[in-house]
């Protein structure tokens, strides 16, 4: 059975692996922390970005047909996908239309969400994706396991192989300067070559029609100039209201997610160049059901910065690929069962509800309340683990009858001291990772009488 407990377990049967893919994530962190407290108005932009988010799902369908109409006088293609298949439906239309074969597209975790790579493939299209993590995962056939690092949980050594098999760099060679320097070299000529480019979207203007692509390579500019196709694809809440809010996201988008200042390129698009299609997708797959979720609607202001992966503790420890998801981590947990409740029901589980990720969402999003509410939501549906569920049923009858509950209290600290083997064995899943602590000689309430006596 595929979920996050099998997965994890596999990713944690290489230890060193874990240890650094938890500390370089840590350290990513860490960069995030200095570089919010060089900003003393640091958490008024947050709130701003919080507030500027809710007033746009508040009124999405005003914004949206703004945005449509403003889009469609720039000389923008627009297109409307109800689902992840409409969305691969229409891109697979503007390639056969223009008989196009081979594409470049830079990251974008839509595509990543609606398997476009994965379609166009079944259907003879060659796509090459140009960021240099997400080239790596592709050669790899992988997924990227993160939204912001695709490959950080990849040893160097491990992509200098995968250069050396695909892309003819010597053996053995693992230095990330050269085999940057061969990625650079292997992609120009994919550039230079292919008619269309598709590219995410990091936001929207609704008052301009235009849209702003962030990246630290400019891989998404050199597609969409050299292109003479260029394929936007874009979630519909990655929209705001004006230009003027814009400042807001991009002053906290790359500090959450790598400690930058700001992103290297942030590349507006508002028209097509001379000679050149310019489209753009706007996708549901389940947002407007996710609106539609009073508990669950602050999910959507997400603006992708990774910020909540780097700081979970249980993310860092665990890996990407661990929640069989294109969004992984914290958020990802909020948003796949929004998907499909049973073939994600594992994954708000997957927390220990520290509060941390909510701590450091730049749009105040309160994540791990919601995965506190998407387990309840997940339990009075069923789809709950039937073990756990009956556990939790025995534990609340005896937390709730206080008789029983001191009763348990003495027994389980007889066993565990006297016959230590009936909990210290590997029946009982918290003994599997964690030493069982030293049973007390009293519990609380017989040390408060004592006390108080």
């Amino acid at each position: 059975m595929v979920n996050h407990v099998s997965l994890s377990e596999t990713f944690n049967k290489d230890e060193e692996r874990v240890n650094w893919h938890d500390e370089t994530l840590w350290w990513i962190r860490q960069k995030r922390d200095k570089a919010a407290w060089q900003i003393p108005e640091w958490e008024e932009l947050r709130e701003m970005a919080s507030q500027i988010k809710m007033n746009t799902l508040s009124n999405l369908h005003d914004y949206l047909l703004q945005f449509e109409k403003n889009a469609l006088a720039n000389g923008i293609v627009v297109h409307w996908a109800a689902d992840a298949d409409e969305h691969n439906k229409i891109v697979y239309d503007i390639l056969t239309k223009n008989k196009v074969e081979r594409i470049v597209k830079s990251k974008s975790m839509l595509t990543e969400e609606c398997h476009l790579n994965h379609f166009l493939a079944e259907k003879g299209i060659d796509v090459i994706d140009t960021d240099l993590g997400e080239r790596i995962v592709q050669l790899a056939d992988e997924a990227p396991s993160h939204i912001v690092l695709p490959c950080i949980h990849k040893k160097k050594e491990e992509i200098g192989e995968l250069f050396h098999r695909f892309l003819g760099t010597p053996e053995g060679n693992a230095d990330p300067q050269f085999l940057t320097a061969a990625a650079r070299i292997h992609l120009r000529e994919k550039f230079m070559t292919r008619r269309v480019a598709i590219t995410g979207v990091n936001f929207a203007i609704a008052e301009t029609g235009e849209f702003v692509i962030c990246t630290n390579e400019g891989n998404a500019d050199m597609g969409a100039h050299l292109s003479d196709i260029h394929i936007a694809c874009m979630g519909i809440e990655k929209l705001i209201p004006q230009r003027t809010h814009l400042s807001v996201f991009l002053r906290l988008l790359a500090r959450s997610a790598t400690g930058q200042p700001v992103t290297t390129y942030s590349s507006h698009f508002s028209k097509p160049l001379a000679g050149q299609e310019l489209h753009i997708v706007l996708v549901d797959n389940g947002r407007t059901r996710q609106l539609g979720r009073p508990d669950f609607r602050n999910s959507l202001k997400c603006i992708r910065c990774g910020a909540c992966m780097n700081t979970c503790p249980v993310y860092r420890r665990s890996g990407g690929h661990s929640y069989h998801n294109a969004i992984s981590g914290p958020i990802g947990a909020i948003l796949a069962p929004n998907l499909d409740m049973k073939e994600y029901a594992d994954l708000p589980f997957a927390s220990t509800l520290c509060g941390s990720c909510s701590n450091v969402c730049p749009v105040k999003i309160d994540i791990h309340q919601q995965l506190y509410k998407w387990r309840q939501v997940l339990t009075k549906e069923g789809h709950s683990p039937a073990a756990k569920t009956a556990a939790m049923k025995v534990m609340a009858g005896t937390l709730s009858r206080p008789g029983l509950y001191r009763f348990a209290g003495k027994a389980g600290r007889w066993f565990m001291r006297n016959i230590p083997w009936l909990t210290n064995n590997r029946l009982n899943p918290w003994y599997k990772q964690r030493e069982m602590p030293a049973p007390p000689k009293e519990s609380f309430g017989e040390w408060f009488k004592k006390m108080r006596k």
